[in-house]
């Protein structure tokens, strides 16, 4: 999963390494997920070796992490493709996040950048399942059936069309794209991944049973439900703050009669939404003037102006 304009740093996470020039950091919440996992798998092992089922499940759960961190580093190496910048891979409770700092500036990009993790864990399914077709039955074939299972799984569920999954970002993109609105995009993807939410919970009611097992997976099923709703609520948030980030334009908010100082920086005139921020965030000043493509001036903007563009919804 990756998460635009995330923080560089996770508060209490620890530090794993480096990979692909990002930080990983891990939190201490995926220790207690790989213990939960452990739990809920064992007994899934228990009648198919005649090891420790317990240490199956654990070998198992570490070949998943390593898994979901390559699913991360695809979305590194197809953000990085574009210019962005990506400081951190954060492991945590439910997977993984990309911090990617910015925003995607066009469809297609977005679109990349967040299809590349699943089709990553759908690779890594069907190698391992290949690769389990031909061993013969045996503990190494179970760990490896079962990590090409919950990949193919995992990328699957990465791609259904709600925000914060990889599909909500793959959903969002092609509604930016038909519509030219990026913020109606986020909004489809976020009610959507909202429906996911709760589709998550309704389907494991339907098909538990009355196992040992089943309080965990209802845990589970609930923690994920969870994640997914405050991702998707968060995105909805957002819409109204993107559209209008968006609506900003500086040739729509130039003074072409004001004086034009001699000591302001110069901004392109046809910048637009993020560009035009971090444009000025680059330079800080009170006033910019504005140049037409031919270095030409166009007239002069007041950040002033940006801002209360900015607050009234430009």
């Amino acid at each position: 999963m990756t998460t635009p304009g995330a923080p560089a740093r996770s508060p209490g996470a620890w530090r794993l390494g480096r990979i692909a020039g990002a930080q990983v950091l891990a939190r201490p919440s995926l220790l207690l997920m790989g213990v939960a996992l452990v739990v809920l798998f064992a007994p899934r092992f228990d009648d198919e070796t005649d090891t420790n089922p317990y240490a199956v499940a654990a070998v198992f759960v570490v070949a998943l992490y390593v898994s979901i961190l390559l699913h991360e580093v695809a979305h590194v190496v197809a953000a990085r493709s574009f210019g962005m910048r990506v400081p951190t891979i954060t492991l945590h409770l439910l997977g993984g996040e990309t911090a990617v700092e910015g925003e995607s500036r066009t469809p297609w990009q977005e679109l990349v950048t967040a299809i590349v993790g699943p089709l990553a864990s759908l690779a890594i399914g069907l190698a391992a399942r290949a690769w389990a077709d031909g061993m013969d039955p045996g503990v190494l074939h179970d760990v490896v059936w079962s990590v090409a299972w919950v990949n193919i799984l995992v990328a699957a569920f990465n791609l259904l069309p709600g925000l914060p999954l990889d599909g909500g970002r793959v959903f969002r993109a092609i509604v930016w794209k038909v519509t030219g609105h990026e913020a109606t995009g986020i909004r489809f993807a976020g009610w959507l991944g909202r429906l996911t939410a709760v589709g998550v919970v309704v389907a494991v009611l339907l098909v538990i049973d009355r196992s040992e097992s089943a309080v965990l997976d209802v845990v589970l099923a609930l923690v994920v439900a969870w994640f997914l709703w405050e991702g998707a609520s968060h995105a909805l948030r957002t819409a109204s703050r993107t559209a209008r980030i968006n609506g900003l334009h500086a040739r729509l908010l130039l003074d072409p009669a004001m004086p034009v100082p001699d000591d302001a920086p110069h901004l392109p005139v046809d910048l637009r939404g993020t560009a035009l921020l971090r444009a000025m965030a680059a330079r800080p000043a009170e006033v910019y003037v504005l140049e037409e493509p031919d270095g030409s001036v166009a007239g002069v903007l007041l950040a002033s102006r940006v801002d209360t563009a900015y607050r009234d919804g430009a």
